[in-house]
């Protein structure tokens, strides 16, 4: 017994069955739905498309590469990514100070150290450890020389993974403060519209 819609081709004819048609569209349908539930599957249990270790997924390797620097929200915390001379670091996007933009300052070397320069207030902010910088000098030296001294570490940075092209960042530790901690606060969520909000309600009291 044979069934009219599994004969794609009439011999005789040479001419295509339209009842096949669907039949192979149908099988095309049902292959797509089976394949992407099992790369579903498989992501959940830490392959490729995993995120490590509760690590937060930010961008692609070759993307921030080129792009040097991207802004990604980690548990709801504004965070700016940069990559500089071979290294990925991130930082809170706002300024310890007065919650300037990071992400639209420049990088310097500055005593030997790659930092980030808050466009507001110029305040200095190395890429490695999150200390700011300024120039001081001692006034007990015959001839005092203006040097580059830490203030301690001010501004939040977050480890950076980098796993199979993909560019991971970790939550933060919230046992230990940092000065950014306020301003990261502030914009948390809703970014700019978080500190516009409470100005406006600010003005209406």
């Amino acid at each position: 017994m044979s069934c009219g819609f599994l004969r794609d081709w009439d011999i005789h004819s040479r001419r295509r069955n339209p009842n096949m048609d669907c039949f192979i569209s149908c099988l095309f349908e049902l292959f797509f739905v089976c394949f992407k539930d099992v790369v579903l599957r498989s992501s959940s249990k830490g392959t490729v498309e995993a995120e490590p270790d509760g690590l937060v997924l930010v961008g692609k390797e070759d993307d921030i590469k080129n792009s040097q620097r991207i802004t990604a929200k980690v548990n709801g915390r504004e965070v700016v990514v940069f990559y500089h001379e071979g290294k990925f670091h991130a930082l809170d996007s706002r300024c310890y100070h007065e919650g300037g933009p990071l992400n639209l300052g420049e990088i310097e070397d500055i005593d030997g150290q790659p930092c980030i320069v808050c466009p507001w207030h110029k305040y200095v902010i190395t890429l490695e450890t999150g200390e700011g910088l300024y120039e001081g000098i001692n006034p007990l030296e015959p001839s005092p020389t203006p040097r580059w001294q830490s203030k301690g570490v001010k501004q939040r940075i977050h480890k950076v993974i980098v796993n199979n092209g993909n560019v991971y960042v970790s939550p933060p530790d919230l046992s230990v403060s940092f000065d950014s901690d306020y301003f990261a606060d502030k914009y948390k969520n809703n970014g700019d519209l978080a500190l516009k909000k409470k100005s406006n309600s600010q003005a209406a009291e």
